[in-house]
């Protein structure tokens, strides 16, 4: 049977989050999402997509420049052909970024691929969802993801880390969600009760603003 994806839109821009936040990238935007996060700022993505085959999408994507590519959503996990494409990019060289929202399994997943997981917190409403065996499957070249939107947000995602360990297996990344948290605050918020994560803000939005395709 051919395989299709639903996608949204595919672009080349910088990274604009993450470990990889400044590398040109390929970003390929997959369509629909299984949450409906409070702070959601690609809702677009639940119903602007078009079937696209494998060989298609990988049509879109160009090689060898960037190098690095980002598939996200929406989810990208919801569509059960995305781990094939995922190996099919790492196969071709480059270096590949998934972005799931934490509710969906991850254990096919190409070990080759850098797992970006956003485990949600309660300012999302959707942290009933959250699937946390994935937290199992997180590796070194992996990332554990919090937006943040408050302190009651921070002091739940500083507690998930602690009792998981994720520190001593991942990356982990504390993000503010622009509208909610004024950046400053979260980071004097790190520092004050020395947490060894990753602070982050959105930088395709400081570089271009609230705007689609880049």
């Amino acid at each position: 049977m051919p395989v299709s994806f639903d996608i949204c839109e595919v672009y080349t821009t910088l990274m604009g989050e993450s470990g990889g936040s400044g590398w040109p990238c390929t970003l390929v935007r997959m369509g629909g999402c299984n949450l409906r996060c409070s702070y959601c700022d690609t809702r677009y993505a639940l119903s602007e997509h078009s079937p696209l085959s494998l060989k298609e999408v990988l049509s879109r994507v160009p090689f060898p420049y960037p190098r690095h590519v980002l598939v996200t959503g929406g989810e990208p996990l919801i569509q059960p052909d995305t781990p094939r494409l995922l190996e099919c990019l790492v196969e071709r060289g480059h270096t590949v970024y998934l972005e799931t929202n934490g509710s969906v399994d991850v254990s096919a997943i190409d070990p080759r691929v850098i797992k970006v997981i956003d485990m949600k917190c309660p300012g999302s409403g959707q942290d009933s969802k959250n699937r946390y065996q994935n937290l199992d499957h997180l590796t070194p070249l992996d990332e554990g993801k919090f937006v943040i939107s408050d302190r009651e947000d921070f002091l739940w995602a500083q507690d998930l880390m602690k009792r998981s360990g994720i520190c001593s297996r991942a990356t982990v990344l504390f993000s503010p969600v622009t509208s909610r948290l004024e950046p400053r605050i979260l980071a004097e918020w790190i520092l004050e009760e020395k947490l060894d994560v990753r602070f982050q803000v959105q930088l395709h939005k400081i570089l271009w603003g609230e705007r689609r395709g880049v």
